[in-house]
């Protein structure tokens, strides 16, 4: 009985290290793919550097409150919708009770339980309302509580990380002129940058889950470059003429 508390506990971190991680993913790769597009975009079309830079810088602060505003509302929903669920499950149980007891006890009989051991199961889960209430929310419904501060978190988490993803094409403009380079030669390095911290990122993702770290560094910078060389494509549509 004493190691119960402890397990819950150790589940309970690895779910709230499994979330940050998802969310730094989120924020950061989004922030990376849409700002690129847009630099590639701008920089293709005009290539000027203030207006690639003030676009660029428009973006990522606008894409950082975005995205902090979406993973906000989000988790918020995700949060009311177990509410709602758990509303739900207290109403069948008090008018119920018969139906619910018997999918407790399909729920065991589907983990191998049977006979006179299912039924203490099912007795000893019943007996407590409150243990009964976990039980239909994990193993019937699928759904885990959310904390109230974890709505916080997530936008901060993703908020942060789409910053950061956000102003990783723009470094190559920023020195544009300490490196001597051209626009066209910026782009290039941009281009070449967004791809390697993609590829680190879906590769450091599938070192701490599962998965071959190669494929899913090159996923996600084939994904993530296809999808912001989209921006490049517009603007060469709206490419400046040359004088």
């Amino acid at each position: 009985m004493t190691d119960l508390p402890k397990a819950k506990n150790t589940f309970a971190e690895e779910h709230k290290g499994s979330s940050n991680l998802r969310d730094i993913i989120l924020g950061g790769q989004d922030g990376l793919v849409n700002v690129l597009g847009i630099v590639l975009g701008l920089a293709v079309a005009s290539q000027d550097l203030r207006i690639i830079l003030a676009g660029g810088l428009a973006a990522t602060f606008a894409e950082s409150v975005s995205m902090a505003a979406v993973a906000y509302t989000s988790t918020r929903a995700q949060q009311s919708f177990y509410e709602s669920e758990l509303t739900r499950e207290k109403r069948e149980i008090k008018e119920v009770p018969e139906m619910e007891v018997e999918e407790v006890r399909e729920i065991y009989r589907k983990k191998g339980f049977s006979g006179k051991l299912l039924e203490d199961v099912v007795k000893q889960i019943t007996s407590n309302e409150q243990v009964w209430l976990d039980e239909m929310m994990k193993f019937e419904l699928g759904l885990q509580p959310v904390e109230t501060t974890r709505a916080f978190i997530s936008s901060a988490v993703v908020g942060f990380a789409a910053a950061v993803g956000s102003l990783i094409p723009l470094v190559p403009f920023f020195f544009l002129n300490t490196l001597q380079l051209q626009i066209n030669q910026a782009i290039l390095v941009s281009l070449a940058v967004s791809a390697l911290t993609l590829f680190i990122v879906g590769a450091y993702k599938a070192k701490v889950t599962i998965g071959d770290w190669k494929k899913s560094g090159a996923e996600i910078a084939v994904i993530g470059i296809v999808s912001a060389l989209i921006g490049y494509a517009v603007g060469l549509l709206f490419k400046a003429p040359t004088v």
